[in-house]
């Protein structure tokens, strides 16, 4: 546990050497981690909360109560005086293993809990520690209550899972599942009426709330089939002792009251009351501090705290300190001003490295950047959710986006939802006038479209995934002669949803006509074409699950070489956006896989190792002035080509 305070004089000073350094808060500078190989920083030094709370200590001091996750996922809980702006470090005591908070809760004894990484944890901000841990069957909590006796529930993440804790006793017992699904289940409700049942509320694919036994363990549903949908059940404690739900949140005449494990239809929402329960989802806020004091705002990016006195309009800020190992990168591409740039996650950042003066930009982003391309002196954005595709002049001052601003730099050019709701794949076209974008449905869905944009006439036009591949997403694209693109899908729904392909398809996509001409099951039993790269002599080169290399004739529409990757490079690492192929000079092209970095013979089609990687390769990559650039975890890192020959 280490202490930490600083001055707002302190801080601002240590701000402004940092950014002059190559990364932020906790960098170091350029260094050679191995022979060619450059660490370039930490591009966002920033740490996110997954659920924040005001209470007091065990003095009666106010205090807030923050869980910190950064990419290794939630790695501690910060606990900040309100008034001097002290604070403490408590890193978690498991391994998380990179899983972060989904869901905590204040309980009425003042202690607060989670579940994930497969560790339900307690902690006791009056005895300023960790109190309670238990390893427990996968995964995470989606929802988490009190009941009437102050025994914590908790329903876990992808199985729809049950947890008990009695604050008293200090057993947990562990109940496993309460409902068996063909998909993965989010059980975002949770509800306890007054005689001890549980309702557990899950989705996407079809919503479903479940009665839980405590006493005999048994559970069955409550919702008829006909009465399911997709999406989320709506399910909360009355103050009366009962619960209520629906089918959906948005259900307007099927509104259920739940007593002793029983349904009885009321049609209308009752009305009731919600019975107070200090909990909440990774965005969990809670504001009022038992003394009557408002928690105002925390800003974990500036590192302050802003709170408000009973009866007061003066505000109190204070400075605080934390420990952090920055934000997951997402995405990194070559600027059309020949620098590095790209998007982080949890925190929403955009970051620009320049490598000829070592010097990092960081600014606020909407969305999370799931994908980049270039086109012409503009770089476009597939950002998630809602599909977003925007467009930045680099040449033009950053100026915040906000929707329907014109003056936005970037500029939200359009959405593409449901069409398309989280991008994986984005094309910038070679005729300098369109993009394509690809991607994955919302939650609970199977199957996504294509979002095609048009520059000149400022039009989009979308394709549902019937048009392109059904019940398929596109994951990857490349462009090719006559104003064709070649499309590789997966058969991978979104969280939530089933999986209904049997094998991923390749298809050809006619610009001009906007229709698929031709698709086909290429490679038996592949369930992802996960990138595509334009080739030598024509050719197109693929990956394929992450590790089958293919080489394919667009014209003959037939593989010409194939490579299993698994036992020389292993796989290529996962990204939301995959940019495992990167095109050097000429018609050089690297792959990048998790600890290795190829080459692709131009004559023979074969991969060559070309290097070893010293640390866990993820997202990537682009080439520029003789270095390919990737990320791992929070840091930019580069790799100095040798000269060819």
């Amino acid at each position: 546990m280490r202490q930490l305070a600083l001055t707002r004089s302190q801080l601002l000073l240590a701000l402004l050497v940092c950014w002059a350094l190559p990364s932020g808060v906790g960098c170091a500078p350029d260094q050679d981690s191995a022979a060619g190989f450059t660490d370039h920083g930490i591009a966002a030094p920033f740490s996110i909360s997954r659920g924040t709370v005001a209470t007091t200590d065990g003095a009666g001091r106010d205090v807030v109560l923050v869980w910190l996750s950064d990419h290794r996922g939630g790695y501690a809980l910060l606990m900040v005086d309100a008034e001097t702006g002290r604070g403490e470090q408590f890193p978690m005591p498991f391994d998380q293993r990179g899983d972060t908070i989904y869901f905590s809760l204040l309980s009425s004894r003042n202690r607060l809990y989670t579940l994930f990484g497969d560790h339900f944890v307690e902690f006791d901000p009056t005895q300023r520690a960790f109190t309670f841990q238990s390893p427990v069957r996968p995964h995470s909590a989606m929802s988490m209550t009190e009941d009437d006796h102050g025994d914590i529930w908790a329903a876990t993440f992808p199985t729809a899972g049950l947890v008990r804790f009695n604050p008293e006793t200090r057993k947990l017992t562990d109940f496993g599942s309460v409902r068996q699904e063909d998909w993965t289940q989010y059980p975002r409700r949770i509800a306890t009426d007054d005689l001890g049942w549980v309702y557990v509320g899950t989705g996407y694919a079809a919503s479903q709330i479940t009665a839980f036994n405590p006493a005999t363990r048994e559970a069955g549903p409550l919702l008829g089939e006909v009465e399911r949908a997709q999406g989320l059940p709506a399910l909360y404690p009355g103050v009366d002792g009962k619960v209520y739900g629906a089918p959906l949140a948005t259900s307007n005449d099927r509104w259920y009251e739940f007593y002793r494990g029983q349904a009885k239809l009321l049609g209308a929402s009752p009305g009731v009351k919600r019975k107070p329960i200090v909990a909440g989802a990774q965005q969990l806020l809670h504001t009022r501090f038992p003394t009557g004091r408002t928690l105002q705002s925390l800003d974990l990016t500036e590192r302050s705290l802003v709170t408000v006195a009973p009866q007061a309009t003066d505000t109190t800020r204070v400075s605080f300190d934390y420990q952090t190992e920055g934000a997951a990168i997402l995405a990194v591409a070559a600027s059309p001003q020949g620098a590095l740039c790209g998007g982080t996650m949890f925190p929403f950042r955009f970051f620009n490295y320049d490598s000829a003066k070592n010097r990092w930009t960081n600014r606020e982003c909407l969305g999370q950047w799931n994908t980049l391309a270039r086109q012409g002196d503009h770089l476009f954005v597939g950002a998630y959710g809602q599909g977003m595709l925007l467009e930045w002049a680099p040449e033009r001052e950053w100026t915040p986006t906000k929707a329907g601003d014109p003056t936005s730099n970037p500029l939200l050019v359009t959405t593409s939802t449901p069409t398309v709701y989280r991008p994986r794949a984005l094309l910038a076209c070679p005729d300098d006038r369109t993009l394509v974008m690809g991607g994955s449905p919302p939650r609970g869905r199977t199957g996504a479209g294509l979002l095609l944009w048009d520059r000149e006439t400022q039009t989009p036009t979308l394709l549902p995934d019937t048009a392109v591949g059904p019940d398929q997403s596109t994951m990857s694209l490349v462009a090719l002669g006559e104003g064709k693109v070649l499309g590789g899908t997966t058969t991978a729904p979104a969280g939530g949803g089933v999986r209904k392909a049997r094998e991923a398809e390749l298809y050809l996509l006619d610009l001009a006509t906007r229709k698929v001409q031709w698709h086909a099951a290429v490679l038996p039993g592949v369930q992802a074409y996960s990138d595509l790269c334009s080739g030598a002599h024509g050719l197109v080169y693929g990956l394929a699950d992450r590790n089958r290399f293919f080489v394919l004739d667009p014209v003959q529409r037939q593989v010409v070489y194939e490579q299993s990757t698994g036992a020389s490079f292993g796989h290529a690492p996962y990204q939301q956006g995959p940019r495992y192929f990167v095109r050097g000079p000429g018609e050089t092209v690297y792959v990048l896989f998790e600890r290795a970095i190829a080459q692709v013979d131009a004559v023979d089609h074969h991969l060559h190792l070309l290097t070893k990687a010293p640390v866990p390769i993820g997202p990537g990559g682009d080439y520029l002035e003789g270095r390919i650039y990737f990320a791992s975890g929070s840091h930019l890192y580069s790799y100095t080509l040798p000269a060819q020959p």
